[in-house]
């Protein structure tokens, strides 16, 4: 037992060092002006920066967008697997994780012949206006589909993980049995009890959206992480001050999230 602690230390010890050196490294680089000591002017020109903010909202509207399919998607699917297709769970699994397998630069890469391929042979139909719309630079619809794409497999483990701890079956027949229609047993029944699950989705579709770069940036659109990476050739400091100041938010994040699923099982357990 003594040498499972020791090296539970180690590899805690390990990890932060890995982590946080390279955060303190990044925050030091933006303190330190040389030739006038520590200042925060990176952090205050944040906001105002040119381009900040119209980058970070339409991330988070890619975001919320993303999250939304994602899960409308996903959420029926999985439940109709444990009810009524237990075979078909490891065909899902597989295609669900092909994004892992599949890299980034030929994922965008397929993208792209696609979009260029619709307009010239679809030029005479009404798919040609689809093509258009879905490219419109205020909000990508493009970049939503890809994104859903990418995070199926982290939406599928988090709620995989939350339906092997639910008694689906049963709290669906519990519910029907009470007069629900199938769509009111999936909201009233089955939907509470994965709200860990749906929150830990949520979360890591957020964090997928806000730090992707290589899809928007080779298709040619500008949300916050190809801004970050733009404003880093005239202006590191703030560049890198947006990176610690968006991490540092993540994890905030992360941790209301971990204390928000604490409270819920605690709950339960009460109940």
């Amino acid at each position: 037992m003594a040498r499972l602690n020791l090296w539970r230390w180690v590899v805690l010890t390990g990890a932060g060092v890995y982590f946080l050196v390279p955060l303190a490294a990044s925050v030091i680089f933006t303190v330190d002006v040389p030739g006038e000591g520590v200042t925060f002017d990176a952090y205050s020109q944040i906001v105002g920066a040119d381009g900040f903010l119209s980058g970070l909202a339409l991330s988070l509207e890619l975001a919320a967008a993303t999250i939304a399919v994602v899960l409308l998607l996903m959420v029926p699917a999985m439940v109709a697997l444990r009810l009524g297709a237990p075979r078909l769970r490891p065909v899902v699994e597989v295609i669900c994780s092909l994004p892992l397998v599949v890299p980034p630069i030929a994922f965008v890469a397929g993208i792209s012949t696609v979009l260029k391929w619709g307009p010239e042979h679809l030029s005479r139909t009404p798919l040609f206006q689809t093509f258009v719309a879905i490219q419109n630079p205020d909000f990508p619809v493009v970049l939503v589909l890809a994104y859903v794409v990418m995070a199926l497999p982290f939406v599928h483990r988090a709620l995989d993980a939350g339906l092997r701890a639910v008694d689906v079956r049963t709290l669906v027949e519990a519910a029907r049995s009470c007069g629900a229609s199938p769509v009111q047993a999936l909201v009233t029944a089955v939907l509470p009890n994965l709200r860990g699950a749906l929150l830990n989705a949520s979360f890591l579709t957020l964090a997928l959206v806000l730090g992707e770069f290589t899809v928007a940036r080779l298709l040619g659109f500008q949300p916050f992480a190809v801004w970050i990476y733009n404003i880093g050739g005239s202006q590191a400091q703030l560049s890198v001050a947006v990176s610690v100041l968006s991490l540092l938010v993540t994890w905030a994040l992360l941790l209301a999230l971990a204390g928000l699923g604490g409270r819920s099982r605690t709950a339960a357990a009460k109940g």
